[in-house]
């Protein structure tokens, strides 16, 4: 049945639909409107709450570069004491504390300072000095007072009254500081400092208008900031204008040594091996160009430290009526136990430190060439540390200080033990022992010094250890290989014995033998038969030392050293003389 149009029943029906359309309308108009206010409510209104600064529940929290380190400082004003781990981490990784004697052990580069746990007594090189406040030992921690560290590391340590925080500056660091600019339209609200980056982050501090603090990074529109308290946060980039930026003083360097080189020339060193007894001196040739020679003097006798003697005054009076600087040496027996038991404590280590003192000032010495061979892994970091408080003692007393090391490789003993940048930077002149390459027992025959090995080498270890030529010497071998093969039921046997460059050229010449030059290893080399064996000769004569010294001028290595006087040709002398004269 159809309604008709005046019908009130029918009106009543499209007026109500009209209604809820508009009350349907208005709903979503009002969720919108919520959901927009939820929006802006969750993304843009800041968050007003307030947190306490994470100090991880520390009294004497301890800053460096912003962040908080895990142990707290002790002690306030004078007396304050920063944790050993701290100075360890980020100052000075060479700062050693020896648990065995309670020491703190600090070296510089003319210094080398022992601080016992309690005790306000230090030593400066052996020298007695008084302290304000001793090192003290808490649980498993120490701390050192910030007498000394300001002294020996001029570090700048700056403590909050307000807060008990504590920053440290090393010598030389930077800050860029900035100034709060006030919130408002006036610009005179405080500016809230927050916990992350983000207005949604709680408030941790309110910087005051012309506030400076100290910027710390830039992120996302937003600075990392310090106060002068030494609560952080993080605060909107248009809230802070930079200001100046202040540097922490760099002490002027004390007076340092500086070794001794040729004038206008290069170290031209000779190792004079010397077993049971020194040479006659009056038999030994003219060595035109040597100008340091380096006996093989002191031998470490045992775990305590005790040094074998074998100095001879009248070598020294020789030397030096000669012009040759005397560097003796000192080796570790080349006894890996020992040497182990010798470098573990600071007081066997000095007991070594003061024999050498001693003995170079009996004999007049210029120099301690330090010769550590098959050393233990583990004692990588003693040996270093004993070389770090060798030095100063040593330059204190006017001497040249050096060290001999292998080329690099994957053998413990032989070459990893050695690190070679830590000690570059103690000693004046490094020793690159470029030879034996194919060793007395090697189970192939090869060259005892090969030149593409030798280059590759000393590269290597000023690129990878970062060595500047200036301190490399380069290590030269003055003797050769005689290497016998012999095949039996298929299999050959390789057998090695060393001998001088007159012995292998004398072969050469008895035997009617034509040297054959090797590009690869730009030696000339010969081989011949004696029955069923095969005997082969790299030879060591002009042509492979010329190319030798022609890598100290191409790199500007700081010179050559020879291993040993008496293995040589006499007219080698006079080859090195000429070759380190001609310019490059």
């Amino acid at each position: 049945m159809e309604l008709s149009a005046n019908d009130p029943q029918g009106r009543r029906g499209r007026g109500g639909f009209r209604v809820g359309a508009v009350l349907f309308l208005l709903l979503i108009v009002i969720l919108s409107a919520a959901a927009g206010t939820y929006y802006w409510y969750s993304v843009y209104y800041p968050n007003h709450d307030r947190t306490e600064p994470d100090l991880h529940n520390m009294k004497k929290p301890v800053f460096y570069e912003g962040a908080i380190w895990k142990e707290e400082a002790l002690g306030s004003k004078e007396s304050l004491k920063l944790p050993l781990s701290l100075v360890q981490d980020k100052i000075d990784p060479a700062l050693l504390y020896e648990a065995s004697s309670d020491s703190v052990i600090i070296t510089t580069k003319d210094k080398v300072v022992r601080l016992k746990t309690n005790n306000i007594t230090g030593m400066v090189n052996e020298k007695p000095f008084t302290l304000r406040f001793p090192v003290e030992k808490s649980g498993d921690s120490v701390y050192i007072p910030i007498d000394s560290l300001r002294e020996y590391y001029a570090l700048d340590i700056r403590e909050s009254e307000e807060t008990g925080i504590v920053m440290i500056y090393k010598a030389g660091d930077t800050i860029q500081w900035g100034t709060v600019q006030g919130a408002g339209r006036k610009r005179t609200d405080t500016v809230p400092m927050r916990k992350s980056i983000g207005i949604k982050f709680p408030i941790v501090a309110d910087l005051e208008p012309k506030e400076q603090v100290a910027i710390l990074s830039d992120q996302d529109g937003w600075y990392n900031v310090q106060r002068k308290n030494g609560i952080a946060g993080y605060v909107k980039k248009d809230s802070i204008v930079l200001d100046h930026v202040e540097t922490v003083p760099v002490p002027k360097p004390s007076t340092t040594f500086v070794p001794w080189k040729p004038l206008g020339g290069k170290v031209n060193l000779t190792w004079e091996q010397v077993v049971t007894k020194n040479p006659n001196t009056a038999q030994i040739a003219p060595m035109p160009g040597l100008n340091v020679i380096s006996p093989t003097w002191f031998k470490l006798m045992d775990g305590e430290g005790n040094i074998k003697n074998m100095a001879d005054a009248a070598y020294v009076k020789w030397a030096q009526t000669n012009n040759l600087q005397v560097w003796a040496l000192f080796d570790n027996n080349f006894d890996p136990k020992i040497t182990t038991e010798a470098l573990a404590t600071y007081d066997k280590r000095l007991k070594m430190i003061k024999q050498l003192l001693s003995f170079a000032q009996a004999y007049k010495l210029q120099g301690i060439n330090i010769d550590f061979e098959n050393v233990n892994l583990k004692d990588k970091a003693n040996l270093t540390q004993f070389v770090r408080e060798m030095t100063p003692f040593l330059h204190e007393q006017g001497l040249v200080v050096s060290i001999d090391v292998t080329v690099k490789s994957s053998s413990e003993n032989w070459s990893m033990f050695y690190d070679r940048q830590a000690l570059s930077e103690t000693v004046d002149y490094m020793m690159v022992m470029a030879y034996d390459e194919y060793w007395a027992s090697s189970p192939t025959a090869g060259s005892v010094s090969s030149l593409p090995w030798v280059e590759k080498s000393i590269v290597q270890i000023m690129k990878e250890d970062k060595v500047p030529p200036s301190k490399l010497i380069l290590g030269v071998p003055y003797y050769t290989r005689i290497w016998t093969e012999q095949t039996k039921d298929g299999k050959t046997s390789v057998t090695s014995r060393a001998v001088f460059m007159d012995t292998a050229w004398g072969i050469v010449k008895n035997k009617n033998l034509t040297p054959v030059f090797l590009p690869d290893v730009g030696q000339n080399y010969v081989e011949y038969k004696d029955g069923e064996t095969l005997n082969k000769i790299w030879l060591e004569d002009e042509v492979s030392m010329k190319a030798r010294i022609e890598l100290v001028k191409k790199y500007d290595l700081a010179g050559v050293g020879s291993w040993r006087r008496g293995y040589e040709v006499p007219a080698i002398w006079e080859l090195i003389k000429k070759t380190l004269e001609t310019r490059p």
